[in-house]
């Protein structure tokens, strides 16, 4: 059993999470949307606030806080509508991080934990590659043992954080052979030779989002950049997933709060046939709808928080957690832009753009469609193999 968290400090911590956004993002992200990309130095004011990998261990520099401070980073994040930062700040905290503190060796996690969490070094993960999208096994990106070095060649894409990123993890097939167990993983340092990285990708959504394609070309990384053991990766792969399936489960219900807010300010100002909308039938019971959604995802989220802190979150539940939560997040954000009318399609009102960048959560770390076989696996087990 883990120690019960601090309501109260953690309640301190979220209102300095809420200050720094209030004051650091909020007045640019607009800027930085239109640019289609967050500025780099944003990576190191945000270490500066304690907002990067605060539940690294303190002997790696981080705070050593309790899972849910790195959780609420991301709510404040999504909650305020800064959609595109949560799912980037989420893979550098909640993804890579993990990965180093608990499969990494000394050496590694002093080479890059303390710089994550000062945002001089940016993390990102490479799984998926463009013929393969969720189905890790028929990666084709490889990695050659060569003496003390890897020869890694490939391509990766989708990959959050891929402008900005100092380290990327990259699953690569180092035994062609072996199906899921010859996929291992690497720490690439991208200032190495033979690393490229193709354009940001345009997107309908998250436009400030870092995503972008990654190219290994006859890049020689060394033996000593090997994440754990060879052709244990795909293991690791499935060990990790259930935290950042959670994290994008939490960030659903903090966006959905996030776009019942604007809402139900908006029910409450604007006039309609004579009277506030919230006084109609159709908003009233359109938002109660919506509540209630949203407050049974929050309690199921939440639960699967404590699960996960006291080492108890399986596979299934987590999925479930994603799965729920996002497909919640996009019926909140629909049923909320119906309610703004037609200025609910306009760029000028923020309901839209929680609309648009909600779409994705579906998407990555795990379809909706991938969630749902693995719940049904969990329950009715494996369906025949055609």
């Amino acid at each position: 059993m883990t120690n019960p968290v601090d309501q109260q400090e953690l309640a301190l911590f979220r209102d300095s999470v809420i200050k720094a956004l209030e004051t650091e993002v909020a007045p640019q992200y607009e800027a930085w949307e239109k640019n289609g990309i967050v500025p780099r130095e944003l990576w190191n004011t945000l270490g500066n606030a304690g907002m990067l990998c605060v539940d690294v261990p303190e002997d790696c520099g981080g705070c050593g806080a309790p899972f849910q401070y790195s959780v609420v980073v991301g709510e404040e994040l999504a909650r305020l509508g800064f959609g595109a930062l949560s799912t980037n700040v989420m893979v550098h905290s909640d993804i890579v991080a993990p990965y180093l503190s608990h499969l990494g060796n000394e050496g590694q996690k002093r080479q890059w934990l303390p710089s994550m969490v000062s945002g001089e070094a940016v993390g990102a993960i490479a799984m998926t590659e463009p013929g393969a999208g969720s189905d890790l096994q028929a990666m084709r990106t490889s990695a050659v043992k060569d003496g003390e070095n890897y020869i890694l060649n490939g391509s990766k894409t989708f990959i959050t954080n891929g402008q900005h990123a100092d380290m990327v993890i990259v699953a690569a097939k180092t035994d062609p052979q072996a199906g899921a167990k010859g996929i291992s993983l690497f720490l690439v340092d991208t200032s190495l030779p033979g690393f490229s990285k193709g354009r940001n990708l345009d997107k309908i959504g998250q436009h400030s989002g870092d995503t972008s394609e990654l190219f290994f070309s006859d890049m020689r990384i060394p033996a000593s950049a090997l994440l754990g053991e060879e052709g244990q990766g795909f293991v690791y792969l499935m060990r990790e997933l259930p935290r950042e399936r959670l994290v994008i489960g939490a960030l659903g219900v903090a966006a959905a709060r996030g776009s019942l807010d604007m809402t139900i300010q908006y029910a409450q100002e604007r006039e309609l046939f004579g009277q506030k909308l919230s006084q109609l039938q159709n908003t009233r019971f359109e938002i109660a709808r919506m509540e209630t959604d949203y407050r049974i995802n929050k309690a199921f989220v939440d639960q699967c928080i404590r699960e996960y802190e006291e080492g108890k979150l399986d596979a299934p539940t987590a999925s479930m957690a994603k799965y729920s939560a996002t497909e919640m997040q996009c019926r909140v954000a629909d049923g909320c832009l119906q309610l703004f009318g037609g200025y609910g399609y306009t760029t000028e009102y923020p309901i839209s753009r929680n609309f648009i960048d909600a779409r994705v959560q579906r998407i990555y770390g795990g379809t909706s469609e991938v969630m749902k076989e693995i719940i049904a696996r969990s329950v009715l087990g494996r369906s025949p193999q055609k």
